[in-house]
Formats: C-alpha cells, structure tokens, sequence
C-alpha cells in the first residue's frame, strides 16, 4: 500500500530518490507551514532536519513511496536512531493531506553540512522547481549558531 513521503534534504534530489527508491513516484511540491529547516550533527557532516518554528515556512516535495521505498528510506535516515517518523498535514492541491516525514530525534547540535550532502540538496531543489533561499538561509542560520556555541 503506497503513502505519500514528505522530503525536505537530500531526498528532494531526483537522482538519489530513484537509485534509492525505485518505485517512488514524485506527486508535487508543496509547503511546511510552521517549520524551519535546519542542520544538525557533527560540523561538516550535519544533515538536515525541520523543526516547528512559528512563521516559518520550508519548501517540500512530495513522493508517493511503496512499503520497499520506505525499507529503503528508513536504512538511509538512520530510523529509528537518528530520524523518526511522524505524520505531518500538508497541502495537496486544496486539500490538507497527511504525509510520513523523518524528523531528528532530539540531542544534536546546530552545524554546517559537508560540501557534498549540501550540493545533492541543492541539486534537489532545482529537480523540484524550489527557491533555494531557505536552503541558504538554513545553512547560514546553522552555521551562526554552531560559531555561537563554540
């Protein structure tokens, strides 16, 4: 049974997503309303997550992923040890839909991404059609805050 799969990183690359997943179906972009997209982890080695951040919106898009995408995708995230899964509403078309999306367990601190993780997100927004101002700001906005920590 299919279910829609809410990507916001590296998964929003279209040539990631059909070596991983090759029967995965890309829907539509859509919008994370209520969430900031940030980097997480060691520095030049974080990757990305969202967290609720009222006002905020991040860019998404949308798969439709078959039980063997999700097995896959779930060896990829690291589930259930670095992401876990939630349900989030988004917009499809006019209608709120729920869509699976891996969200970072807790405990990690705000970094930069290697350069190479950050060009596959990159690449993925443009797959997508997305503005990859957030993506931008994301990064400059980890970056900060790691400096910050140190």
């Amino acid at each position: 049974m299919s279910k829609l799969y809410l990507a916001y990183g590296s998964n929003l690359n279209y040539e990631q997503m059909a070596r991983r997943c090759p029967t995965a179906r890309p829907v539509c972009p859509s919008v994370l309303k209520g969430y900031r997209l940030v980097f997480r982890g060691e520095h030049g080695a974080a990757v990305a997550n969202v967290e609720p951040c009222k006002g905020e919106r991040v860019p998404v898009f949308l798969w439709e992923i078959e039980p063997k995408d999700e097995a896959a995708l779930d060896r990829y995230e690291g589930f259930p040890f670095l992401y876990r899964k939630e349900t989030i509403k988004v917009k499809l078309g006019r209608a709120s839909v729920p869509a699976m999306a891996y969200i970072m367990n807790e405990g990690r601190p705000l970094a930069l991404p290697g350069a190479y993780y950050y060009a596959t997100i990159r690449q993925g927004y443009k797959d997508c059609g997305l503005d990859d101002a957030v993506l931008k700001a994301a990064a400059a906005f980890s970056a900060k805050e790691e400096e910050d920590e140190r």
